[in-house]
This record gives C-alpha cells, sequence and structure tokens, in this order.
C-alpha cells in the first residue's frame, strides 16, 4: 500500500482500523435488566435506558436476547458474534459478544454476565479494504482510468459510516487547472460548474490543495472564505463541507485532487483522514498508470507515424528511380536510331521519311534534321523530332543548310 503526505501507510490502515473498545454488564434475571455497566457500554445501549431499568432483551436483537435466554436456562456460556445495537441517541454499532452465566452462593443461575468488543470500525474497514484491494487489481489489469475513478467513489460512498460525497478532480498537464474525473452523487450541475477550476489560493477546497500541495479540510462551506466564489453553487448542491486531499505523484508532481463532500458541517475525524489519505494514494496509482499508457500509446503512434513515413519515402525514391530509368532506356533507344539514321544517311542523306518512328517506324515525312555530340544525325517529323529533344540531351538541331533549324523554328 502507498503511503501518503509522508505518513507510512500501516498507520493510515491502524486508524481505520480504530481502537478495539471493551464493554461489560452484569445483567439481572430473565429480563436482563441492567445491574452494573462500564462507561462504554452505557454509552452503547443508551444512557437513559440502563438508568430506567430497561429489560436489556427489549433493546437488543432478537438473536442475541435468544442468547441471553438460553444462557440464563442453560447456564452454558454462549457468543455471539456482529451483534447491532441501536441507541437511542447516536450512531448504531456492532459488537462481538460473549456471555457467561452469573450464579448465587448455591450455585442457582440469577442473571447473566456480558463482555463485548464493538467491531463496527473494523468491520467497516475490513470492508474498505477489501474494495481497496479490488481496485488496486483493476489497475493492476489496466482497467480504464474512469472506470477506476469511479467504482472507487462509489466504493467509499457506499461503506463510509457517515454520508459523504466522494470526487476525483485531474490536473491538467501545467498543473494550473482542474478537470472533472469522477464524482458519481454530485449533480450534474456542479461538475460542469468545476471542471476546469483553476489551481489557486482560496479557489474553493480542491483549487487550493492542488495549489498548496496539501490537504484542505473545510468543515464549514457556508462560513469559510475559501468559498466566497462558490458558496451558492454548493448551496444548490446541497453541500455544507469539503475536505480536499491532493493527489500527488511520486516525483511530488500534481495529479489533480481527491474530495470528500459532507450534507452538515463538519470536521474529519483522524479515520476521515486515515481513508482520505489510502485513496488519494490509491487514485495516485491509477492516474499515473493512466499517464505511463498515454504515454506509451503517444510514442507507439509516433514510432508508426515515422515508419510510415519512411515507408512513403522509399517507395518515393522506387519510384523516382524506376521513371529514371525508363527515361535512361528511352534515351538509349533514341541514341541508337539517330546512330541508325546517321549511317543510312551516308548512302541516302535526306530520307523521304521520319526516321525517329522506333520499330514501328513513321510515315510521316522527313522535315527537321538532328544531330548529337558525338557527330551523328537523322532526318525525322516534328513530333519524334520533339520527343528527341526532350529525352536525349546531347541531341541538337543540325543545320541542313539551315533547313532543318528553320524548319524547327517554324514547325
Amino acid at each position: 500500500m502507498t503511503a501518503v503526505s509522508g505518513r507510512p501507510a500501516e498507520e493510515d490502515v491502524r486508524e481505520l482500523f480504530g481502537q478495539s473498545v471493551a464493554v461489560f454488564a452484569s445483567l439481572a434475571g430473565s429480563a436482563h435488566v441492567v445491574e452494573a455497566a462500564n462507561p462504554a457500554f452505557v454509552a452503547a445501549v443508551g444512557e437513559e435506558r440502563v438508568r430506567a431499568g430497561v429489560p436489556l432483551g427489549d433493546v437488543l436483537p432478537q438473536d442475541f436476547r435468544a442468547l441471553l435466554d438460553r444462557v440464563f436456562r442453560t447456564g452454558e456460556p454462549g457468543t455471539a458474534r456482529d451483534v447491532g445495537i441501536v441507541p437511542a441517541t447516536g450512531s448504531p454499532g456492532l459488537f462481538d459478544f460473549t456471555c457467561e452465566p452469573r450464579r448465587d452462593g448455591s450455585g442457582e443461575v440469577v442473571g447473566v454476565r456480558v463482555i463485548g468488543v464493538e467491531v463496527t470500525q473494523v468491520k467497516h474497514a475490513q470492508r474498505l479494504m477489501s474494495e481497496h484491494r479490488a481496485l488496486l487489481e483493476q489497475i493492476a489489469r489496466q482497467a480504464p482510468l474512469a472506470e477506476v475513478l469511479d467504482g472507487m467513489a462509489r466504493c467509499i460512498e457506499e461503506l463510509a459510516p457517515d454520508e459523504v460525497l466522494v470526487s476525483v478532480l485531474l490536473a491538467d498537464a501545467d498543473g494550473l487547472h482542474l478537470r472533472h474525473g469522477a464524482a458519481p452523487s454530485l449533480p450534474d450541475f456542479y461538475n460542469e460548474a468545476i471542471d476546469g477550476i483553476a489551481t489557486g489560493e482560496g479557489v474553493g477546497s480542491c483549487g487550493t490543495a492542488a495549489h498548496r500541495r496539501e490537504p484542505v479540510m473545510v468543515a464549514d462551506i457556508g462560513t469559510d472564505p475559501f468559498w466566497d466564489d462558490f458558496r451558492g453553487l454548493a448551496g444548490r448542491a446541497g453541500l455544507a463541507a469539503c475536505w480536499s486531499t491532493p493527489i500527488l505523484a511520486r516525483d511530488g508532481g500534481l495529479l489533480g485532487t481527491f474530495a470528500m463532500y459532507h450534507r452538515t458541517p463538519r470536521a474529519p475525524q483522524d479515520t476521515d483522514l486515515a481513508l482520505a489519505r489510502v485513496f488519494a494514494g490509491t487514485a495516485a496509482l491509477a492516474i499515473e498508470r493512466h499517464h505511463i499508457e498515454q504515454a506509451k500509446a503517444a510514442a507507439e503512434a509516433l514510432a508508426k507515424a515515422a515508419h510510415d513515413e519512411l515507408a512513403r519515402a522509399v517507395r518515393a525514391e522506387q519510384k523516382l528511380r524506376a521513371e529514371a530509368e525508363e527515361r535512361a532506356a528511352a534515351a538509349a533507344e533514341l541514341n541508337a536510331q539517330i546512330r541508325a539514321a546517321a549511317a543510312t544517311q551516308a548512302a541516302k542523306p535526306h530520307p523521304e521519311h521520319c526516321q525517329l518512328g522506333g520499330a514501328g517506324g513513321c510515315t510521316a515525312a522527313a522535315e527537321i534534321k538532328i544531330a548529337d555530340s558525338w557527330g551523328d544525325a537523322a532526318w525525322g517529323c516534328p513530333t519524334h523530332v520533339e520527343e528527341a529533344i526532350i529525352n536525349v540531351r546531347s541531341v541538337f538541331i543540325a543545320s541542313e543548310e539551315l533547313g532543318g533549324l528553320a524548319a524547327y523554328v517554324n514547325r
């Protein structure tokens, strides 16, 4: 597990699991009326109930009352796990109990002795840790970032002892703005309004936490100056407290913020701070993994683009080379035709038909004389002469008493 803000992760886990609270009570008679109890038991059941002598069996779950009845009836001890107690005031709790018979001098059972340990916080923490392991497994198998963050937010909201609304904002690459990441229980209008808020001193809880790189715990949005610009928005969303923890990379860079909202003004307890640190660290793992995957994908795309560009350049070079080879072949063929025509001219100085028509011949009149720098010459029609001039650089118009040049100029 990752440590956050310089605090060992093991300390946060111990904080989440809390300290065991032992409760004790001595019950009398088959109605199980409290005769004596320690303060922890009184607080769990309710002081007014204990003082009024209300039979404990009337306020405890039926299964636990059946256990008390059995111990009282048989004189045999018994145990009960995860017994829920709902006090007259306060939050319900879970307890593990051991029940033993109380006997008088003659050995008769006159009551039951109850010894227990509250496990409420332990049970909540165990469930949270189980979900936390599941989130780490999601990150390890490279689940989409939005899926991981949304699942984390819903997990905390569902399992936290008190109502909480979770939000994760993601930092832009420049670290100057925060973007929506996950907030399944906040209103859409609220998420849209804070999407893109700046990081800076006094910009709500999250903007300030991102700017300071340290937690910012606002217990009362209605009076805190950090919320002056957002108080009306928070009021519309029914938000009264906001505790924000920066999500930091291993090198200290800003990745985002992890916020816990409440419907009523409230200051965080040690368990709340531990919960924020643990899951801010989890969010950091998910976001950093996402950034690594993005960088990897960008590098692969860049490499592919470079490979494709190189392939295009190779194909273009091959095409140009093929075209050059074709032009060279055409020039060689024309040179051969000129040399062949020159040989023919020795017997017939001015042929009747074009000598540059290739193997198929050309029936057009021979009007223009051309020659090359080696002294070879030939007569041809304007079309084939033009082709020879374009493709054979050494060819020029030969002046046969200016006839060839004049015919070319006036063509």
